[in-house]
């Protein structure tokens, strides 16, 4: 009895990264801007990487020598870190498709974009903007009240308006900050200024805003909760003024895990992108105190 032949296994074919990228760029479902965008950061990985090289060679190795070679042509001021980290991510797309996710490489390779301080007004600037809202009506008043809060308290748009009645205590000199990110309630001081407009607020405004059994602190003029599109059209970036609360309190000598605290910050890196502000206070510091400055 002769020997039962078998049908030969046929050898894949070897997919090229040119053709892979070709397949990618014209699939279905890919809009015209993501194609440019892709197709040209591609097409130079495609250059460095050598376009006839098959696309199963691309592994994690690969993508960290390529990552470096970006990151020298960064250090002579051609890139910065995040045109590297969307040059991965067209990579990492091109492999999603053509190879499936178990293939993409997911260790982080982009560097870190570098922390700047946000841009903060200076405390003569921010008494300009509270300024600016004056008025006797029921409205100035609150947004007064409302602006002066946020920054003299720290707090973000949604914690602001999220607050009840209950939640500013006038006798203890604090305010409730409940729920904010990260689900933490906190207590933050009430400034001698922020008190004085609240109370005049609670007064004088918020029983000519109120239409019934309305819990919140700040009221629109229907008599609801405020949202945080009120105080974005009073502050076209109250984020500022949490940022200015927290540079100045470290420029009156507050120390990081004190601001860390009030600020509501889940983690101490997070407030140290404050730390340059330290780093200047306690310079001009030493430059005044110490004998060998």
């Amino acid at each position: 009895m002769g020997r039962r032949s078998y049908p030969r296994r046929r050898t894949p074919s070897v997919v090229t990264f040119e053709a892979a990228t070709e397949r990618f760029l014209t699939a279905a479902g890919i809009s015209d801007g993501t194609r440019r965008a892709y197709g040209s950061d591609l097409r130079e990985f495609g250059r460095w990487f050598g376009p006839d090289s098959p696309i199963d060679d691309i592994d994690i190795r690969v993508l960290a020598d390529w990552v470096a070679e970006l990151g020298r042509a960064r250090e002579h001021g051609k890139l910065a870190p995040a045109t590297i980290g969307r040059k991965l991510v067209s990579v990492r797309s091109l492999l999603r498709f053509a190879r499936g996710p178990g293939f993409v490489p997911d260790a982080s390779l982009a560097p870190r974009r570098p922390r700047r301080l946000p841009d903060a007004p200076k405390q003569g600037e921010v008494e300009d903007i509270v300024a600016g809202l004056g008025g006797d009506s029921a409205l100035a008043l609150r947004n007064q009240a409302l602006v002066e809060l946020v920054y003299s308290a720290g707090l973000r748009s949604a914690e602001a308006v999220g607050l009840d009645l209950g939640d500013v205590a006038f006798e203890q000199e604090h305010v409730h900050v409940r729920h904010g990110k990260g689900a933490k309630d906190r207590i933050v001081p009430l400034g001698e200024e922020a008190a004085h407009l609240v109370a005049r607020y609670l007064h004088e405004a918020r029983p000519k805003l109120a239409r019934g059994a309305e819990n919140a602190l700040f009221l629109s003029v229907r008599g609801h909760r405020l949202d945080t599109s009120t105080l974005r059209r009073l502050v076209p970036h109250p984020h500022r003024l949490r940022h200015a609360f927290a540079t100045h309190l470290l420029e009156g000598g507050a120390d990081l895990r004190t601001i860390q605290e009030l600020l509501g910050h889940a983690s101490l890196s997070t407030t140290q992108m404050y730390s340059h502000v330290d780093a200047k206070r306690l310079r001009k510091v030493y430059d005044h105190a110490h004998p060998r400055s």
